[in-house]
């Protein structure tokens, strides 16, 4: 038995780890990397393994930096089977025609700055039809629980992570002169959360690979969180602008949403609010979640089986095309803009600062991680300027990092589900070098690895 790291390795994106059992090789993610990494040799570079080797690959969530290479892998030979859940097979098509889109329009614009035909170094990473080839290697759907027999020897059961809609932590058994049970974390969900329902508690482990995105804080109270959101918008439409809200489109835009509306219906926002949703994935994504309500919790399901649809609230816009965006930097004050990306790195909402990061009147808000070297990041540790779409702009509007949000479990959180798993030997991934350390140093009942990419482990 054997276990290597091919992503996120002392890094937050780009999850990519292979086991090697009983004569077969299953994949567990396939990540793109983005943010400071965010870089076209980065991703096109080789993986670490032969793609065609691969015989299964196991998807925890739907998230880009979990799913946003396996185009890539299908284009290189795989041919083996996909396995996850209902609910992330549906996101992954969607966020991966939207990766895939989002690279042929930036191919054709370096070829167009360059003045010629696209060249061969202008290519996308990988097309839309790339994308569709890979969607055809999706094959049996995983249900919370249930294990699913791989081949002799693989066994792998998916359990709720609640951390996005349909995401999974993976128990894989093993078995191959000798039995071994490995648990992949996935991302972890933070409890507590209206939403979906929280993270299950993990079975007992010989070996855990676990996410550290939080491993060294502590997230604010949820409620005090909303309560921030609720103050800035107010203040912010009192002093006559606009409050922008990076987002990320999976889970985050649809709890803000949710969040929007409990504020209007409970009179803490005005009634006649303006919500513009600027992005085409968050809306499909939107629409996808309200089909699988068996992934929320108990609340939220009883609202959808009385015909109360919780993302809705007077005011709201979903704008999906281009010219419906750009009519929205006509908007002086009164409204509340989400787009993506999240870390501003690239979509809608780079457009949406350059309008108004630079007036006093405006404020940011950002409620979801940001990796060093984002433009995000740049911005929330304090920058007086950003680069945006060829422009310096100037840092004038009022900025909100509000923390209490996120999606992914804070150190407490992490701490009491590696504890419930018993493992004798922990390997860390998807967290800054510095917040794994920081955890390291809480394990004290287990032999723990911080692995490098490409490096290798016998189980």
């Amino acid at each position: 038995m054997r276990l290597s790291f091919h992503g996120a390795d002392r890094d937050v994106t780009g999850s990519c780890h292979l086991v090697e059992c009983a004569g077969r090789r299953v994949l567990i993610d396939c990540g793109l990397f983005q943010g400071s990494r965010e870089l076209d040799e980065d991703n096109a570079a080789p993986f670490g393994f032969a793609a065609d080797s691969i015989d299964y690959m196991l998807l925890t969530h739907a998230h880009l930096d979990h799913c946003g290479r396996l185009p890539l892998l299908s284009q290189r030979g795989f041919r083996g089977e996909v396995i996850t859940t209902s609910a992330s097979r549906e996101l992954a098509r969607l966020v991966m025609l939207d990766a895939a889109h989002l690279q042929e329009e930036e191919a054709r614009a370096r070829a167009r700055k360059a003045g010629r035909r696209e060249a061969a170094s202008d290519k996308p990473l990988y097309s839309a039809t790339d994308v569709q080839n890979c969607l055809d290697r999706f094959g049996r759907t995983a249900n919370y629980g249930v294990p699913v027999e791989l081949s002799p020897g693989v066994r792998a059961t998916f359990l709720d992570a609640g951390h996005i809609l349909g995401s999974a932590s993976i128990l894989l058994e093993l078995e191959e002169a000798g039995r071994l049970g490995v648990l992949f974390s996935g991302d972890i969900g933070s409890p507590g959360h209206p939403l979906l329902r929280g993270p299950v508690t993990p079975p007992r482990a010989d070996a855990v690979v676990m996410e550290t995105t939080y491993g060294d804080r502590m997230h604010k109270s949820l409620t005090a969180s909303i309560e921030e959101l609720y103050a800035a918008i107010v203040d912010t439409f009192n002093r006559g602008g606009n409050v922008i809200i990076p987002t990320f489109a999976l889970e985050r835009a649809q709890e803000l949403l949710f969040y929007l509306r409990a504020g209007v219906e409970q009179s803490k926002l005005p009634n006649a609010i303006q919500v513009y949703l600027d992005s085409p994935m968050a809306v499909s994504a939107t629409e996808i979640f309200e089909r699988h309500p068996e992934c929320y919790d108990a609340k939220t399901a009883e609202m959808f089986r009385n015909g109360h649809d919780p993302f809705q609230l007077p005011g709201l816009h979903f704008v999906r095309d281009t010219a419906g965006s750009i009519a929205l930097n006509g908007i002086r004050g009164g409204a509340v803009i989400m787009a993506g990306s999240g870390m501003a790195t690239g979509g809608r909402i780079r457009h949406h600062l350059k309008h108004n990061l630079w007036r006093p009147e405006c404020s940011i808000v950002f409620v979801g991680y940001a990796s060093a070297g984002t433009p995000a990041r740049r911005i929330i540790d304090g920058a007086r300027h950003v680069r945006l779409l060829d422009e310096d702009i100037p840092v004038r509007a009022r900025i909100h990092t509000i923390n209490g949000f996120s999606a992914h479990a804070d150190q407490a959180a992490l701490l009491a589900w590696h504890k419930a798993t018993q493992a004798g030997r922990t390997f860390l991934v998807h967290g800054e070098e510095g917040s794994m350390q920081r955890f390291a140093a809480r394990l004290t009942d287990t032999r723990v690895e911080m692995p490098k990419l490409n490096e290798a482990f016998d189980l």
